[in-house]
């Protein structure tokens, strides 16, 4: 009988269910949009029950679609957009504000308040991160200042504190289980990588009382199980992991030295580097890849805050498009940006540069500018953006890639996947299953089931779909390269114009 697994991918701009059979094969998928809130310049927000409410919605409606039921689930996995914060209450389960979302930038003076009386290099010695308002602590410390009576009724013990993950894994559990994995606890600047634990010295700068945290489990463990009334009947979720280290696991990078990138709504370039934790000095982050029987493997991490996000601003900001299929053909048919750089900080710039005041600008504009010149630059930019990351990755001494693994919703477009080689100067695979995300939850929830017995096993389910190989002249790479880290000098607050 063929064994389903269950991933529920929650991002940062929908909710999606997705069942895979046990060959790691899409069978069914549903998907719901997630609205943004955006109270205030840099403020972004999202209403944690409205996730909790799509994510019962796709789950119900993948299965209708393939006429399965509870029984037929060996599993469920777990993926979640990283570092967004939400915070609510142990007896109903109701949040008590609206989650912080990654991409939120409300800290920032906290954290460079923190930055300049010294407290980097111990918080980057334990946590592998940077002092930036993208990770979780500085959000839920807001949250206990800024919510009135939030702060004493955490010491009371009455609030709990979690990732995406954590929130879903309580209300699948009917509030029976309080639980994160490794590598969402290493995203929240409170967790020691080193030691695996809830580090004190870091809980006190941030002025987190120790009861609001989940406890921390493996990627692969029992995380309990789903109420009965969720699916029809009690499903054991067995795999959770941030989305950036399940798109990791689903491209089947186990190995150190292979490395994927991912592009939804932001873009994330992730390292393997096997039980070594290595310290970047040139501003990425060291983060838990995954966590298997207790033994952490870990990576390098480059993140972009907006990748996607340019291609949902030109369509729903600027209105240039009506969906982002029409990028290719608007791409193919413009050719070259012609000398037009958009540099998308809408939230500020992530690695290599983490400068918070940065805002977003379309430079190079002529009369003979058009539609066709700002989406190719939008396009373009995505691929500028992981440039840097790989550049950074090398200055900290990492062997120069030779493969690129991609995934996410903007590589189904040719014209990017190609761009990426041409800017990269490398071979770029796409694989045969591009829901690599979700995928990677099946696997590690399959992982604790017996679905897989091994990551040999998982290894060997990885297909290419395609290669894209490097046609551009290099000196052409180099100048298109050039224009962009001028583009960047010029909307940053931190570098020489």
């Amino acid at each position: 009988m063929t064994q389903y697994l269950l991933a529920i991918d929650q991002g940062t701009t929908s909710t999606r269910a997705i069942l895979f059979d046990q060959t790691g094969a899409k069978r069914s998928m549903a998907q719901v949009e997630l609205p943004q809130h955006f109270p205030a310049d840099g403020w972004v927000e999202h209403d944690a029950m409205e996730i909790w409410w799509a994510t019962e919605q796709v789950c119900r409606e993948v299965l209708r679609k393939q006429g399965l039921h509870a029984r037929d689930i060996a599993a469920i996995g777990i993926t979640n957009q990283r570092e967004t914060t939400v915070l609510w209450d142990r007896v109903n389960g109701m949040p008590v504000h609206k989650a912080i979302v990654w991409q939120d930038r409300r800290t920032a003076a906290a954290c460079l308040a923190l930055k300049q009386a010294g407290h980097e290099a111990m918080v980057q010695a334990k946590t592998g991160l940077l002092l930036d308002p993208y990770f979780s602590a500085s959000k839920l410390s807001w949250l206990l200042d800024n919510v009135p009576g939030a702060r004493e009724r955490a010491e009371r013990g009455e609030l709990a504190f979690g990732t995406i993950d954590s929130w879903l894994l309580w209300k699948l559990t009917h509030g029976q289980v309080h639980a994160t994995d490794a590598t969402n606890a290493s995203r929240t600047l409170l967790f020691n990588i080193h030691a695996q634990q809830w580090d004190e010295e870091l809980l006190a700068l941030f002025k987190i009382p120790r009861a609001l945290l989940p406890d921390v489990r493996d990627s692969s463990a029992d995380f309990g199980m789903a109420a009965p009334h969720f699916l029809g009947a009690a499903v054991p979720i067995c795999g959770i992991a941030g989305d950036q280290q399940a798109a990791l696991v689903g491209q089947a990078c186990f190995a150190p030295g292979m490395v994927k990138s991912t592009y939804g709504t932001g873009c994330f370039l992730i390292l393997n580097t096997g039980d070594n934790v290595v310290q970047s000095s040139n501003r990425l982050l060291s983060t838990v890849a995954y966590r298997l029987n207790g033994k952490p493997t870990y990576a390098v991490e480059g993140s972009i805050f907006v990748a996607g996000a340019t291609i949902q601003w030109l369509r729903d900001g600027l209105k240039l498009i009506h969906s982002a299929a029409e990028t290719q053909a608007i791409a193919e048919a413009t050719g070259d940006a012609r000398g037009v750089y958009m540099v998308p900080a809408f939230t500020g710039l992530g690695a290599p540069y983490w400068d918070p005041r940065a805002r977003g600008a379309i430079f190079g504009l002529t009369r003979d500018t058009g539609i066709g010149e700002i989406v190719t630059a939008g396009l373009q930019s995505v691929c500028f953006q992981t440039r840097d990351l790989m550049e950074a990755m090398t200055r900290d001494g990492a062997a120069a890639v030779t493969t690129l693994r991609i995934d996410g919703g903007m590589v189904v477009n040719n014209w990017v996947a190609q761009s990426l080689s041409d800017i990269l100067g490398v071979p770029v695979d796409r694989p045969s299953v591009t829901e690599t995300t979700a995928l990677g939850a099946a696997f590690l929830a399959g992982l604790q089931v017996g679905v897989f017995d091994s990551l040999d096993a998982i290894s060997a389910l990885w297909h290419r779909e395609r290669r894209f190989s490097p046609v551009m002249a290099s000196d052409r790479r180099e100048q298109l390269y050039a224009g962009w880290l001028d583009a960047v000098r010029r909307v940053s607050s931190d570098l020489p114009a």
